[in-house]
């Protein structure tokens, strides 16, 4: 019974913290530096994701994983070309190309 009220807890507490930020949307002023502060949360939410991935091969850390260097020419694609489906491909290759030589 715990477990099953404390899932609704949570789940309640989760539901309110998105609901207030709803309601208060246009009622209450945000400050300019909050603003330009959440202008970072997507690419440091998708940084967290990421980087593990990247970095960590069979639960321990590696820094000679295909996965690392495919990622990082990918993010060398993404920056001069600012293009998804060109950073897509290019990592996926890289990738592809990595575990096959090796």
């Amino acid at each position: 019974m715990s477990l099953w009220l404390t899932v609704l807890l949570a789940g309640a507490l989760t539901f309110a913290i998105r609901l207030s930020f709803i309601g208060a949307a246009g009622r209450v002023g945000i400050p300019a530096w909050f603003e330009r502060t959440l202008r970072f949360v997507p690419v440091a939410a998708l940084t967290a994701l990421i980087w593990p991935d990247l970095l960590i091969a069979q639960g321990a850390f590696s820094l000679g994983e295909p996965r690392l260097f495919a990622g990082l020419l990918a993010a060398l694609i993404a920056c001069y070309t600012r293009n998804v489906l060109a950073t897509i491909g290019g990592g996926m290759l890289a990738l592809w190309m990595i575990q096959w030589l090796r």
